[in-house]
């Protein structure tokens, strides 16, 4: 799944691939995918782009009226995407003409030169969403988002309230978009081995120390990501990330940082990866489908 640093550069590609194009057509491909129908996909026909923004993990492509040509007209139009776990924005300098029988396409924007690009969704269970509306803030995920952990006001203070208003662990906290917005599972198991933290630490049993330990883990391992993929084009963001990572996807092998092996703990759709002598004092933990953790 995307997560901020990879939809950060997917908004600069975007923005500096599409900027100042006018729209041709939008071919919706997957009916399910189309969150919204008032407007409908044939109302951004002619709009120019004017802006890619982006909220948490998902991507908001602002387009003006030709007349305007300014993202804050009060008449401009979002296309908001979330690729959710297996969706993608793939470019193409020249779109084919036909889309074809594809099972992975979901929908197409043309623009005028020929150029635009398609959302794709790989996988038997369909979760990319699109949204067409006149304000972001019309759909509810991003309505409900958590404070952006990159943003200045977001400080080891209001961290520390997030965490201390909530019973679960702080694994669970980092990925609740309502509570923080843009990190993911694999972030979110990079900054807790950045932190030395366990996963399933109480997050409302922080001290102080810890919260502000975890800050700096935060704002560290999503600065040096973004860093990483800037510039990149879509089909290299995939690699890069999983180039990067330190524990995330590298059960089995050895930590970076001390040489221990990377353990894993399962869940019935997902999984964590941490470092034992890092983050939970040589002990490893539980598989969760099964036992309690260990302590």
């Amino acid at each position: 799944m995307p997560e901020m640093p990879e939809v950060a550069a997917l908004a600069e590609f975007l923005a500096g691939a599409a900027g100042g194009r006018r729209v041709f057509e939008v071919q919706v491909a997957s009916i399910g995918a189309l969150k919204t129908y008032d407007p409908a996909p044939q109302a951004l026909a002619q709009r120019v782009v004017a802006g890619v923004h982006r909220y948490g993990k998902w991507l908001d492509v602002v387009l003006a009226d030709p007349a305007a040509q300014d993202e804050d007209d009060d008449g401009a139009l979002h296309l908001i995407f979330h690729l959710a776990r297996a969706g993608w924005l793939r470019w193409h300098e020249h779109v084919p003409e036909r889309m074809g029988r594809s099972r992975v396409l979901a929908l197409r924007v043309r623009l005028g030169d020929g150029s635009g690009f398609d959302l794709t969704e790989a996988g038997t269970h369909k979760r990319l969403a699109v949204h067409i509306v006149t304000d972001p803030r019309q759909v509810e995920a991003i309505a409900s988002l958590g404070p952006d952990p990159l943003a200045d006001s977001f400080t080891p203070s209001t961290l520390a309230g997030v965490l201390r208003q909530s019973r679960h662990q702080v694994k669970t906290v980092l990925r609740d978009q309502s509570k923080i917005a843009g990190i993911g599972n694999a972030y979110s198991d990079e900054i807790l081995h950045a932190a030395r933290m366990s996963p399933f630490a109480g997050s409302a049993t922080l001290s102080t120390e810890q919260v502000g330990v975890l800050h700096g883990a935060i704002r560290e391992v999503l600065l040096a990501a973004i860093t990483e993929v800037a510039g990149r084009p879509p089909n290299q963001l995939k690699d890069t990330k999983r180039g990067q990572m330190r524990v995330h996807g590298r059960t089995g092998q050895a930590c970076p940082v001390c040489g221990d092996t990377v353990a894993e703990v399962s869940f019935a759709d997902s999984s964590l990866q941490y470092c034992p002598t890092c983050q939970t004092g040589g002990k490893l933990l539980a598989d969760r489908r099964m036992s309690r953790l260990l302590r």
